[in-house]
Order: C-alpha cells, then sequence, then structure tokens
C-alpha cells in the first residue's frame, strides 16, 4: 500500500508544483549577459534566454482582438522587433514588471521597437482598467477565449508561466524569452534589445 501511496503521490505533487510556477518573481536571475548577442544564451536558473540569429526558429504567425476592439496580427509588426508580453491584471508579478516595461517603451519604441501586451484572462473592461492604473502605452490582445496566441508561442518556445516576455527579431522569429517578472534583470532585456535591434 505505502508504494502505491507513493506512485499516486508523485504526480500530483508535480501537478501541484506546476501550478505554483505560474505567477512567479524572477528572483536569483544571472544577469551575466554579456551584450554581446554572438552566441546562445541561457541564464543559470533557466529563466533568461537568447538565441542566436541563425538558431532561430521560423516565425510566429498569430492574430487577434485587442482590448479597444481592434485586429491586429504578427504581419502587423514585421520589419521591427516586437516585445511581447504575457500578463493578466490579477498577476503580482505582472504588476511589478508594469513600470519596467513602461520603461523600456519610452526607451525603445522610438528606436522602431514594437510592444503588444497578451492577456490570457482577462475581459477587456478588465484588461482596461490594468492598462489604465498603470499608465501602460501600448495595446494588448485577449487571449482568454482560444488562446490562439499563446498556442502560436507554443512550439517554439511555450509561455510557459505568468508574466512570461518574448522578444522576436524583425523577421518574427523569438530571439528572446522572459519566463517570469523582468524587474530583476531589466538591463539584461535592454542589453538582448540592443542587440536584435543591431543585426
Amino acid at each position: 500500500m505505502p508504494a502505491r501511496a507513493a506512485r499516486i503521490a508523485a504526480p500530483a505533487t508535480a501537478l501541484v508544483l506546476l501550478l505554483l510556477a505560474g505567477c512567479t518573481s524572477g528572483g536569483g536571475v544571472s544577469t551575466d549577459y554579456n551584450g554581446s548577442g554572438d552566441g546562445d544564451y541561457t541564464s543559470g536558473d533557466g529563466t533568461t534566454q537568447f538565441w542566436a540569429p541563425e538558431n532561430r526558429g521560423d516565425p510566429i504567425a498569430f492574430e487577434g482582438v485587442t482590448e479597444t476592439g481592434d485586429r491586429v496580427s504578427s504581419e502587423d509588426f514585421l520589419g521591427a522587433p516586437l516585445l511581447v508580453n504575457f500578463w493578466y491584471a490579477a498577476c503580482g508579478p505582472c504588476r511589478t514588471e508594469a513600470d519596467d516595461l513602461n520603461g523600456l517603451y519610452d526607451e525603445y519604441s522610438g528606436q522602431g521597437v514594437a510592444f503588444l501586451g497578451v492577456n490570457i484572462r482577462d475581459d477587456a473592461a478588465n484588461a482596461r482598467s490594468f492598462e489604465k492604473e498603470h499608465d501602460v502605452p501600448y495595446a494588448s490582445i485577449l487571449d482568454v477565449q482560444d488562446a490562439a496566441v499563446t498556442l502560436a508561442f507554443a512550439r517554439p518556445a511555450p509561455p510557459s508561466t505568468t508574466p512570461t516576455t518574448f522578444l522576436l527579431d524583425a523577421e518574427g522569429r523569438v530571439a528572446a524569452r522572459f519566463t517570469s517578472a523582468i524587474d530583476p534583470r531589466v538591463a539584461v532585456v535592454a542589453a538582448m534589445i540592443d542587440d536584435v535591434l543591431a543585426e
């Protein structure tokens, strides 16, 4: 009986740990990215990844409707880097990183970098309320109905927790992925954006 109980408990424990991994902060992130962009990089804890241009997969194709009712697609953003942030209003780390994302927007939108949110849980009213509270200057696709945008990112680099932020290159390929909030590693995110801009 103890052996059978252990076999049942192991998958249940794994499921609980997976669920607890959602909506996490980014503590303990290694910040040793050298900013050269000349090779692949993974932080020691695996929450920050960068792929050199020759190692990136196919472009991500997605479309959806924003909180203001506008339809957008990946084709709208081709030709320039795009930072895509997966979030929802009740996610604590999403709140803590909002100012940092706004700061990156202020620094890089004038250099041609586009920004897009993907809200995975909220209706339009809740998304707009969060964006107003945190002065978010860019739109978000509402992905709660069919998770189509989440699925589009699942093959090359799934958004395994919330928040997750992706940096796409000018061709729409995933150049970097940041799982958990970016606030402890904003300088690393900025260095990777610089490298993708320089490509």
